[in-house]
């Protein structure tokens, strides 16, 4: 069974074959917490690809002061962040990148238009603020526990259960309105 101590004690007595045991425990979740953010496989494949990459370069510097995923979805999360303001500058608005971001939702092949009210769920999601996205996102489809979550956005536990809870209405309000 791998686990998080398997990892890391296969890493130190064989990098290479550590840090595939790491991608293969750790690939399909982070692409998914990716993919939520951003929307687009291949923005979500781009951004997988550097997560790994600087897991890699760091993991000789992990303090272990988190467990390893939680450091990984740190890392995948600030790529996210970074890669979302980064549309931002190239863009006017924040609505503009939320209107790319809808458009690529309604664009992709992984989508099931026939389940309106997924569709309508996901492009709810997508109409929340940046933080309270990422918060909905973490807590809701990874299961993550605040505790956790505070350690990879580094916020509050009671700032996350505060934009939880409004992400939680606004979606409902949109799912209801629209």
């Amino acid at each position: 069974m791998i686990n998080e101590d398997k990892i890391r004690e296969v890493w130190a007595s064989d990098p290479e074959r550590g840090f595939k045991l790491l991608i293969d425990f750790f690939q399909q979740p982070i692409y998914w917490h990716i993919r939520r953010l951003v929307v687009s496989h291949e923005d979500a494949e781009d951004i997988l690809q550097e997560v790994f990459i600087r897991v890699f370069r760091h993991l000789p510097q992990f303090r272990e002061e988190s467990s390893l995923g939680t450091w990984i979805y740190r890392i995948a999360t600030n790529e996210c962040l970074r890669f979302l303001n980064m549309r931002k500058e190239q863009s006017v608005s924040a609505e503009e990148v939320q209107e790319e971001l809808m458009n690529k939702l309604m664009a992709s092949d992984y989508v099931d238009y026939e389940n309106e009210m997924a569709v309508k769920f996901q492009q709810a999601i997508l109409m929340l603020p940046e933080k309270q996205r990422v918060v909905f996102n973490l807590r809701y489809y990874d299961e993550l526990e605040y505790e956790e979550i505070s350690r990879i956005t580094d916020t509050k536990v009671d700032t996350l259960k505060v934009n939880y809870h409004y992400a939680k209405e606004k979606i409902k309000e949109y799912m209801i309105n629209n």
